[in-house]
Parts: C-alpha cells; structure tokens; sequence
C-alpha cells in the first residue's frame, strides 16, 4: 500500500517542502520580496543568503514565516513598502548596465536570459512595471463595515500611482477603475490603467530625471488622501447614526471624487512632464509656471547631462573615446 500524505508526526511535516520546496527561482523571485518587506521592521541580514538562492537550504539560516515588526505599521507604511526596489540591500538594482542612463529601478521580462549559452536572471523587486493594479486592505473592525473596509487602489505599478480610498459598502467603484471602452489593447482617457501607464511608461527609461517629479505629485495625493480620512470618516458616522445608506453614499460619492480627481491630475501630470522634460532637457519653474524669458519666450533650459555613476560607468567602459584633447 502506498504511503499517505499524512503519514508521520504533525511535528516532522513541512507545508513548504511538501507542496513547494525552495528553489533558487522560488528564493530570489519570490521570497527575496518577502525578505525586503521584513527587513523595513527587523534586521534581516542574517537571512541574506536564504533570500539571494545561490547556496543550498542547508547552508542557509532559514527565513521567518513572519515577523513581528519593531514599530506601529500603518496604511502609508504599506502602500510604500509595495514600492520597495530593495534600495540599500544586496539586491539593489543600481550600479549596472540594466539600470540605464537614467538609474531606472526594474528590469525587461522575461526574469530569466541566455547569453552564450549561459543563463542569467533579472531581480524581481516587489515594485514592478508589469503590475496592473494594486492594493492595501484596511480593515477596523470597531467601526461599521460601511465605514471601516476599505481597499486602497491603484491601477499600475505601486511606485508610480497614488492610492485612492474605495470603501467596501460603496455602492459603484470610482469610473476610472471601470471604464468599458477599455481592455488591454484599447486605450481610453477615461481609463486609469491606461493614464498612469502613460505616465509611468514615459518616467521609466528617465528615471532619475522624471521621477521626482511624479513622486512630488504622487505624494501630495496620498497625503491629502490620509490627511481628510478622520473628517470623511467622522461625517460618515454622522449619516450613518440615521441612516446607513445616507453613509454608503455619502462614502460612495467621496472616492468616485477622489478617483475622478487623481485621473484628472494624472492626465495634467503627463502633460506638464513632455512639456518640462522634452529632449531630454528641462524646462525651468517657478511657483508652479514655467519661466519664461524676457521676450516671452521659454526660459532657456537646463541641460543636466548624465548622472554623475552613469558618466563615470561610460568613461570606465569607452576609455579615451571620448576624451576631450588638451590644448
């Protein structure tokens, strides 16, 4: 008779190995994210090795299930670590080639190529161009349910968009994250996905010259967002005393606002950024308004050039080539 799954001592069974033993694709594609998140709450140097994949399990200290963390988390911790590119650990994506000009954080798909006949990987950060959406769940448990679900929305890549409140009881989700008209080979203004992806997509190749730029934007949201909940929150408790549908929409009408409103910043957003970044120059700004020259004219323009570790990595790989003679 063949042996049963369930054979042997509760204690001696491992859920991982029996249904998905760590390979290096599992280790570095997968837990090595896990193993970034922890390691914004707890030292997880120690665990390094099991993460990177390279040496076998029982060489390595293995990782945590979970952690308790050394700190209160909250809503916008979160929706920042689903932004995290392993900044600052050993898995950092900067210092190479694939970084670009520009210092871009994320690599090509697929994870894995051949060159020579030898097979290489790309890192795979938790903040990746591919995502279509994402969302941070917050759930309290002491206010009406109406009141104390909500997904926090963005459709894109984390790192590029901001996180618009849709509470759980509402009545319709916000029309941006619903447009009809569009599907993944249609575009739509009226459609989120396709908006900030026409962002993102423009900052990605430009990195580290755009993105401060939509960052600035991005924050002002999120934190605007976080700022009006306890008043949003507390007039909805007002309504719902009377009446819990006069809550739902009430609630139902704040984040379709707040998702028409991000939609129109997004579609101001790409147009400020073509118009500031064009050629690869920038266009200077005051209080808000590009300069302008004393006849009317645009200012003249920066020109920023390289990144000083770019600059440097060109003249380590092209020598002398292009070297200016000495008088």
């Amino acid at each position: 008779m063949p042996a049963r799954w369930d054979d042997g001592k509760d204690e001696d069974f491992s859920f991982r190995d029996a249904y998905a033993k760590p390979d290096f694709g599992g280790r570095r594609y997968c837990d090595a994210r896990v193993w970034s998140l922890f390691n914004h709450f707890m030292d997880m140097t120690p665990y390094v090795d099991y993460a990177a994949g390279i040496k076998p399990l029982e060489e390595c200290e293995e990782m945590p299930l979970w952690i308790v963390p050394d700190k209160k988390v909250g809503v916008q911790d979160v929706e920042n670590l689903m932004r995290d590119h392993y900044e600052g650990t050993p898995f950092a994506l900067d210092g190479d080639m694939g970084e670009g000009i520009w210092e871009m954080p994320y690599r090509p798909t697929p994870l894995s190529f051949t060159v020579d006949g030898k097979k290489y990987f790309n890192e795979r950060p938790v903040s990746t161009q591919q995502s279509a959406f994402t969302f941070v769940a917050q759930m309290r448990s002491w206010l009406p349910r109406q009141v104390g679900g909500i997904i926090w929305f963005g459709n894109d890549d984390a790192n590029m968009v901001p996180f618009v409140p849709v509470y759980c009881g509402n009545k319709m989700p916000p029309a941006c994250f619903d447009d009809p008209k569009a599907d993944d080979i249609t575009y739509s203004d009226n459609s989120a996905f396709w908006v900030c992806n026409w962002v993102s997509n423009m900052v990605y190749p430009r990195y580290s010259q755009m993105f401060p730029t939509l960052k600035a934007v991005r924050d002002r949201l999120d934190n605007s967002y976080a700022k009006s909940q306890p008043t949003i929150e507390a007039e909805a408790m007002k309504f719902y005393a009377n009446d819990p549908e006069a809550a739902v929409n009430y609630l139902t009408e704040y984040s379709n606002g707040l998702g028409a409103d991000m939609l129109d910043t997004w579609h101001g957003l790409a147009k400020h950024l073509i118009v500031k970044f064009n050629d690869m120059a920038e266009k200077p700004e005051s209080k808000g308004r590009f300069e302008r020259s004393k006849y009317g004219l645009g200012a003249t323009v920066k020109r920023p050039g390289y990144p000083e570790r770019t600059a440097k990595r060109l003249v380590e790989t092209t020598g002398n080539k292009f070297a200016v003679p000495t008088e």
